[in-house]
């Protein structure tokens, strides 16, 4: 049956290349004609050939990571971010390189093997040239955004695919990256990948955007559109110029506004395309650029621009009276909840005296905030802040991730070897995100590293390494211990101070959190929620937590047109959900002794387990269900 299969396919595709034309189905595409006609002249390819993919070595992989490290961690969230947009389920969200090389996947756990028999290994190559016609690496030669469906791929073996992928370009213009979502789903219509493909260009848009802000984060930035609300979106023009004001890089969209070629602004002075003079421009500037300001372009185009870079100073006059400033919050978290400040003061106490700190919390509840917080809040803020997420990264390559190597230890591996993570962050701090994924077998040489200060490369002599760690975990690390699972050693050893985050639904600060993460997606543009769209928000369970929050109003945000966000803006999920129903406050009712004798039993096991709530309802031998039940029926909450 599968020959059959492969041999019809075989048969369409060289109807097609042999000049004979298709009206509709598989075929009919230019792009797809194209690309099945480059497939046979040019790569000697055999469409009904069932070949096993093309896998790079250990050390290789590695290699490839490394060169693209800034473009992974930015586009990790990007990626998680999407899977949950696209409902996960039946869909794999693929990152490759310049040349087809699949360097991280974000896909269901459960369905990990489905899609690695199908050949989305991490490692694989998924170029045109070596596998036919499709999403990945046909992507790559059109340097377009497509989707390939299932009977457009070139080998008959991929026909069970839907693949939609998007470039990723560097700032200079050259192919940086691919991003695709696959499906292994039979039933997914060429139709229904209109929506997943403006997902992908999206993020697409989005990693671009975040790699050129990083890139040139100190050299100056003009950031500039049509109009002053889409300052901030993927569609703005970025310019990056030097201290003399020539233009080091531009991205397709300043392109596409100032109507030039890229060779025609690099290296020119900045002013020759903008009405105003250097002097004029970085009078402008500003460290957050948070204003707008018009701006012409030499042919008298109007535009709204901002520039990011340290402000001209100029001399003051003496103040007769001192201005006393706000004392600045934590940067990059909202922490008006009082409970999460009293964590933070002694999480950062702790964590200056080199205790390690565990955090706890569910799934998108902002643990690698709170870590990054106290990392940038502590004397270590000038230092290194590098994260490992054990869950993300294949059991084979954590390691080497962890500890790096010496060169020529194995097959592929680079001369000069690899600085693992406790390396990169010698000086700073670790953060070893999902530690309850960490296979056993790294557990005990985690361990030794924290007792003797001493990281032993792959192959390597053991070199000297100073590292404040903190981990977290969303899984009940106590029960790991108890299944064999997790090192009770370790867990002691990390489990200097256990910081447990509440989840979204039982912070008492959702509305200025919701304010927060609001205006960090809008950017440098305004954007107000009607009131009753903010009262649907609040009322929102959100079982993603903060994560889901801010994936729906980065959604919000790109999609306003009018700077307003209104309820029927919203996700149906979130505007027909009910709210939380309100719990009168209960009185002390002396004929029910037995009530408050329960309701004083909670309140005293959830301030011994800090209002963790799993740990609540171990100890209590109850569900999380039940616990939760039994707090609405005492009408206690976090704060109250």
């Amino acid at each position: 049956m599968q020959s059959n299969h492969l041999s019809r396919h075989a048969q369409q595709v060289l109807t097609v290349t042999q000049g004979k034309a298709r009206l509709e189905g598989p075929g009919s595409d230019p792009s797809i004609a194209r690309s099945w006609l480059r497939c046979l002249e040019d790569y000697h390819l055999d469409p009904a050939m069932a070949m096993a993919p093309t896998v790079l070595e250990h050390g290789r992989i590695l290699e490839s990571r490394e060169r693209l490290q800034q473009v992974l961690q930015i586009a990790g969230t990007e990626m998680s971010s999407l899977h949950q947009q696209l409902s996960g389920a039946g869909h794999a969200v693929l990152l490759t390189d310049a040349r087809g090389i699949i360097l991280n996947c974000v896909t269901a756990p459960t369905e990990r093997k489905i899609f690695e028999r199908a050949g989305l290994w991490l490692g694989a190559d998924w170029s045109e040239a070596r596998e036919g016609t499709n999403g990945i690496g046909t992507c790559l030669v059109e340097r377009q955004s497509l989707t390939i469906h299932q009977e457009e791929h070139f080998r008959g073996r991929h026909t069970g695919l839907t693949c939609s992928a998007s470039p990723v370009f560097d700032p200079h213009g050259e192919l940086l990256a691919v991003l695709d979502v696959s499906s292994a789903r039979q039933e997914v219509s060429r139709q229904s990948q209109f929506h997943t493909m403006a997902l992908v260009n999206l993020s697409a848009k989005m990693i671009e955007s975040c790699y050129f802000l990083r890139y040139f984060e100190n050299q100056w930035l003009l950031r500039f559109h049509l109009q002053a609300e889409s300052l901030g979106l993927f569609s703005e023009g970025l310019l990056a110029f030097d201290g003399e004001g020539r233009i080091c890089a531009v991205n397709q969209s300043a392109l596409n506004l100032l109507g030039h070629i890229r060779g025609g602004l690099l290296g020119k002075p900045v002013e020759t395309f903008f009405d105003c003079s250097l002097d004029e421009l970085l009078g402008r500037a500003s460290t957050l650029a948070s204003a707008s300001w018009p701006l012409r372009t030499r042919d008298g185009r109007p535009l709204f621009a901002t520039l990011r870079g340290q402000p001209r100073v100029i001399p003051q006059p003496i103040q007769a009276r001192p201005v006393s400033l706000p004392v600045r919050p934590v940067a990059g978290i909202c922490l008006v909840d009082p409970a999460l400040q009293t964590d933070f003061r002694r999480a950062l106490r702790v964590f200056e005296r080199d205790v390690p700190l565990l955090i706890n919390g569910e799934t998108g509840s902002g643990k690698e905030a709170f870590a990054k917080a106290v990392h940038h809040a502590s004397g270590r803020a000038n230092k290194a802040f590098v994260a490992l997420n054990c869950a993300s990264i294949p059991e084979s390559l954590i390691e080497s991730e962890l500890f790096g190597y010496r060169g020529g230890t194995f097959t592929g591996a680079r001369k000069e070897g690899m600085r693992g993570k406790l390396q990169q962050a010698d000086g700073g701090t670790l953060l070893l995100d999902e530690i309850g994924d960490m296979p056993l077998a790294l557990q005990t040489r985690l361990l030794r590293v924290l007792e003797d200060r001493m990281v032993v490369p792959i192959g390597g002599e053991p070199q000297p390494v100073d590292v404040r760690i903190i981990s977290a975990t969303h899984r009940n690390l106590l029960g790991r211990v108890e299944d064999g699972s997790f090192r009770e050693d370790l867990y002691y050893r990390l489990n200097g101070l256990e910081v447990a985050l509440p989840a979204l639904r039982e912070r008492s600060d959702k509305s200025p959190l919701l304010d927060f993460v609001l205006a960090e997606e809008a950017g440098e543009h305004q954007v107000t929620l009607e009131p009753a769209a903010r009262q649907a928000l609040l009322d929102f369970t959100w079982p993603g937590n903060v994560r889901q929050l801010r994936n729906v109003l980065r959604t919000l945000v790109a999609l306003s047109e009018d700077g307003r966000i209104c309820l029927e803006d919203l996700p149906a999920i979130i505007r027909r959900s009910k709210p939380a129903p309100q719990v009168a406050t209960p009185v002390d009712n002396p004929e029910n002794p037995l009530d408050d004798a329960e309701r004083n039993a909670l309140l005293t096991v959830l301030e011994q387990q800090r209002w963790h709530m799993t740990h609540v309802a171990a100890q209590l031998g109850v569900s999380r269900n039940t616990l939760y039940r039994k707090l609405r029926k005492h009408g206690i909450a976090r704060g109250a």
